[in-house]
């Protein structure tokens, strides 16, 4: 491909380049990916596909080929792509007002506060932007609380997280996690984080009762990142009766299993327990914008006062707008239970290509967060089943290495479940020949 490099008048330093020498469908691609390897930072490796347009469960890339959305922005679009009533709040609410930051009141904020709060059943919101501010959120509420209501001795307080956790990227959540590649050359680390294994209760018990100073026990009730890591059945019940008989707070990261995703509201209604902490993003605002929020009663959440956390951004009235739309789709939708029926027969498929498909190691997953394992053999390897079915109209990104999750929109409907799982096997098909 030939460039041609023109610095254009009024743009300081800024470059457009065009192809001399363009067919669309050739080099339209290459022109985008090679533009943004020029001027943004290399910390993403993405699926070589440039997206420009999405609705409800497909996307569309700059040469108008149309792909299922196995991906969903990591569970963030589980009302699906562009969802008109979500869109329509938003251009409502930005004609209006968009940002007084909480040095002022603002007319929407009690308004999604009560509406947010009655849906999940606790009795105060901290609203704050992306997911890994509301685990910062959780962790400074629970230290707070664990000094001014435990009686931990100041700067004493400890927080336990389950092994192979992700949360983000910030400093706090890489010192809490134990993937070296989120970790390494970031220290010197966060004190106070202690890291038990998943699914398994017997080592949290243990954690507690070896240190007095532990306030909190944060974990994903599924492993997301992980690469859809399910505990058994119970462990959930079994970390609620721990932490109550021990005085520890548990804080449930629902901020990629909740909403809908797993065939309920929140994966911890799976087995009818309540975290103390509850905390959620991502599908939060239909894929629309970044919010996040954070959930508990006026014991813990009270322990805060005015000037000791907030956020410009958080409880802006345009996110509150777009949330509480967001919500109303969900559930007026009913988008829980279609996850739950169409995760059951998506399953099945996958059971199904397993036993086809011999390097497939594992299906696993829950509602619509479902992952397969592939054993690398020769050139049959995760990354480049990714790319025979973006070829052939489907869209998913590997995780740690070998897998590869399956998360569509919620809105997908039976007929789309079956063509999806034709375009899998079509794939596997072409891959394993």
């Amino acid at each position: 491909m030939n460039i041609v490099k023109i610095k254009t008048s009024g743009i300081t330093a800024n470059y457009l380049y065009f192809c001399s020498v363009m067919t669309l469908t050739e080099n339209l691609t290459s022109f985008y990916i090679e533009r943004e390897d020029r001027f943004n930072a290399h910390n993403y490796h993405p699926i070589p596909v440039v997206l420009e347009r999405g609705e409800g469960v497909f996307l569309w890339d700059v040469n108008g080929k149309k792909y299922f959305d196995f991906l969903s922005a990591y569970s963030a679009v589980n009302q699906g792509h562009c969802h008109p009533r979500i869109i329509g709040a938003l251009k409502k609410q930005a004609d209006k007002l968009t940002l007084t930051s909480r040095a002022f009141y603002n007319n929407l904020l009690g308004e999604y506060a009560e509406f947010i709060t009655g849906l999940f059943g606790y009795d105060k919101v901290l609203p704050m932007n992306t997911g890994v501010e509301g685990g910062e959120t959780a962790i400074k509420l629970a230290r707070k609380w664990g000094y001014k209501v435990k009686g931990v001795p100041e700067n004493q307080a400890l927080v336990v997280f389950a092994e192979n956790n992700f949360w983000g990227r910030t400093l706090a959540a890489v010192s809490a996690s134990t993937d070296p590649t989120s970790y390494t050359g970031f220290g010197p680390y966060m004190p106070g984080f202690l890291k038990i294994p998943y699914n398994n209760p017997a080592a949290l018990e243990h954690v507690i009762k070896e240190n007095p100073n532990v306030v909190a026990f944060m974990m994903e009730p599924i492993q997301g990142e992980a690469g859809v890591i399910v505990p058994d059945e119970g462990y959930l019940r079994q970390i609620r009766k721990i932490c109550s008989e021990n005085r520890v707070l548990w804080i449930a990261d629902e901020i990629q299993t909740g909403l809908g995703r797993t065939g309920k509201r929140l994966a911890c209604d799976h087995e009818n327990v309540r975290p103390d902490i509850l905390i959620l993003g991502k599908a939060l605002s239909g894929g629309v914008l970044p919010v996040s929020a954070v959930l508990a009663d006026d014991e813990i959440m009270l322990v805060i006062g005015p000037g000791e956390h907030g956020s410009t951004y958080g409880g802006n009235p345009l996110a509150c707008a777009v949330a509480m739309e967001a919500l109303k789709v969900l559930e007026e939708e009913q988008l829980a239970e279609n996850a739950r029926l169409r995760g059951v027969e998506f399953k099945e498929g996958l059971k199904n290509l397993k036993e086809k498909y011999s390097f497939i190691e594992q299906h696993r997953g829950k509602g619509l967060l479902n992952a397969i394992v592939i054993e690398e053999q020769g050139n049959i390897n995760a990354w480049n089943l990714c790319l025979k079915m973006a070829e052939k109209g489907m869209l998913a990104k590997p995780t740690h290495g070998n897998i590869i999750r399956l998360a569509p929109p919620l809105c997908i409907t039976k007929e789309q479940i079956a063509e999806a799982l034709n375009i899998l096997n079509d794939s596997l098909h072409s891959l394993a020949h």
